[in-house]
């Protein structure tokens, strides 16, 4: 064992010599084409590489030549690969980390003492944290570190929650205001925000475990906490592997029962939990690729070009609908990837189905199907970033009842949402756009539900394709709208290109604000209404 153990470790340190004088006697480019490779495909295998060998990692950067951050502050494997587009594929692949930690978790410490699992996802996470940030690492510590002090401090207390979201946000947000440039950029606030809910989850779940149990809703009695949590057991929920950089967001409940051995299908057995975990893994590689190999030729570059002012509009808006649509998946690759690893190592477990089927998405983030067919704006919603929506419809929209306004609490809960990304204008523009979408959808579909006409002519057979061609349009071209904003980040980037196309997306959607209700009045019949109230 010990000279099969030093054969691999003589091949690694072989392997890094090689890349070393490759790196030295060829650029990337080169390289590539010395290997029938693209070079967007080399960057992804080292990218890969670097994560699974630590020791690689140090003789690839040392060949490199000395670069910093856009924050200024050094960080380790970003000398060669400071290209915006390779620090994101750059960010997936460390997500494949994952998959191997989840293994070594599976086979030898999946029913062992709690305190050494808590160990194992506290040293991962923070190794993941370290290869990714540096010592910028330090930000998640301390924000870990004193939520512990403020649970144990001020106990189940009002005062505990709000501490801990005025804390945690300001100083996410004092994060986004320091290193924030007009691009997308790796950085510490990264897999910070994903913290950020965390805590405040532990922080609101663990002053309702200090309730009378009948006060609590159903949804409120499953992710309180009732026992008192440690530092370590804190730090490994904060720093699973499985979700660290992107995401899900899961209950410290949940992370405790898979600790303690109970999320199995088949009692006293590692999780039959490989196969599923194979097929989300399969999936995220679909998309990996499919974004590898268009992301040259798509771009929200391209949104701010002369050539693309001088095209036709209509080009102009089937550029919008394309990209936006592809854009998008960037970020279903990161999270299909992530469910994978969460559900190797049990955490994906939910349940059986009616049939005894074993259910493997308590931690999905997409339903595919779902984003892929369903021709809706509040389709796509749900099918997107689903554990994130359902923290904030958890945790902010439901706890703003009290207001009595459900427009309201949903506008604040997309506010919310807008800071959480961050401070640039484009975000605040993007999640306007949804909530205004989202409310000319539900009346759009209400008149069609209550006009007998309306009614009528959409349940004609031979012209449904038509209808849904029509509405994919219309869903992606003002979803495309939408991400530009999202995408482009300054007001001054996003201004421009919704110039070049007239501002159509809120021309269109504001005007039917106003109009729908007339529309409504005229086409309802009384009686219909007075159905409705009765």
């Amino acid at each position: 064992m010990a000279s099969s153990a030093e054969g691999d470790e003589g091949t690694v340190v072989a392997l890094a010599g090689v890349l070393q004088s490759g790196f030295q006697e060829l650029s990337l480019n080169k390289l590539a084409t010395s290997l029938g490779a693209s070079e967007q495909a080399l960057r992804l295998i080292i990218s890969i590489f670097l994560v699974h060998s630590p020791k690689a990692a140090r003789v690839i950067r040392s060949c490199a030549s000395p670069a910093q951050n856009p924050s200024g502050a050094s960080i380790p494997g970003w000398n060669t690969l400071d290209e915006a587009p390779t620090r994101r594929i750059l960010a997936v692949a460390a997500e494949f980390s994952g998959y191997p930690f989840a293994l070594f978790y599976r086979h030898y410490l999946f029913y062992k003492e709690t305190y050494l699992i808590h160990l194992f996802h506290t040293f991962t996470g923070l190794s993941i944290a370290y290869f990714n940030f540096g010592n910028q690492l330090y930000h998640s510590l301390l924000c870990i570190v004193l939520q512990f002090l403020i649970l144990r401090l001020m106990g189940r207390t009002i005062t505990a929650v709000l501490t801990t979201f005025c804390f945690q946000m300001a100083y996410l947000l004092a994060g986004y205001y320091y290193t924030a440039t007009g691009n997308y950029d790796i950085k510490w606030t990264m897999p910070h925000c994903v913290l950020t809910l965390k805590l405040i989850g532990l922080a609101v779940d663990y002053f309702d475990g200090g309730k009378d149990q009948n006060s609590l809703s159903s949804e409120q009695q499953k992710y309180a906490i009732r026992g008192v949590p440690s530092l370590l057991e804190v730090a490994g929920f904060s720093y699973f592997y499985g979700a660290f950089l992107v995401g899900p967001q899961f209950s410290m409940n949940h992370y405790m029962k898979l600790v303690q051995g109970e999320l199995i299908d088949i009692p006293g057995k590692i999780p039959n939990s490989i196969i599923p975990a194979l097929k989300r893994l399969s999936l995220g590689l679909f998309y990996l690729v499919g974004y590898t190999l268009l992301s040259p030729h798509i771009t929200e570059d391209y949104l701010l070009t002369e050539d693309y002012d001088n095209h036709p509009f209509w080009f102009r808006c089937m550029y919008m609908l394309i990209w936006g649509k592809f854009v998008l998946y960037k970020y279903v690759t990161c999270w299909l990837v992530t469910e994978g690893v969460c559900i190797l190592t049990g955490l994906g477990f939910n349940g059986f189905e009616e049939k005894g089927k074993a259910k493997w998405d308590a931690c999905a983030n997409m339903k595919v199907w779902l984003f892929e067919t369903n021709p809706r704006f509040t389709g796509t919603i749900a099918s997107f970033n689903i554990n994130t929506n359902a923290w904030v419809a958890r945790y902010i929209f439901k706890r703003l009842k009290f207001l009595g306004n459900k427009e309201l609490s949903q506008g604040l809960s997309l506010l919310f949402l807008a800071l959480w990304h961050g401070l640039h204008s484009g975000y605040l523009v993007c999640f306007q756009m949804e909530f205004l979408i989202v409310i000319v959808e539900r009346q759009a579909a209400r008149l069609i539900q209550e006009s007998p006409t309306l009614s009528k002519l959409a349940a004609i057979t031979v012209l449904q394709p038509f209808y849904y061609l029509v509405q994919q349009t219309i869903h992606w071209l003002f979803m495309g709208y939408s991400m530009t904003a999202f995408c482009l980040f300054t007001w001054d980037k996003w201004l421009k290109v919704y110039k070049s196309i007239y501002f159509l997306g809120h021309i269109f959607f504001l005007s039917l604000l106003f109009i729908l209700p007339y529309i409504h009045k005229a086409m309802v019949p009384r009686k219909e209404k007075l159905k409705k109230m009765e």
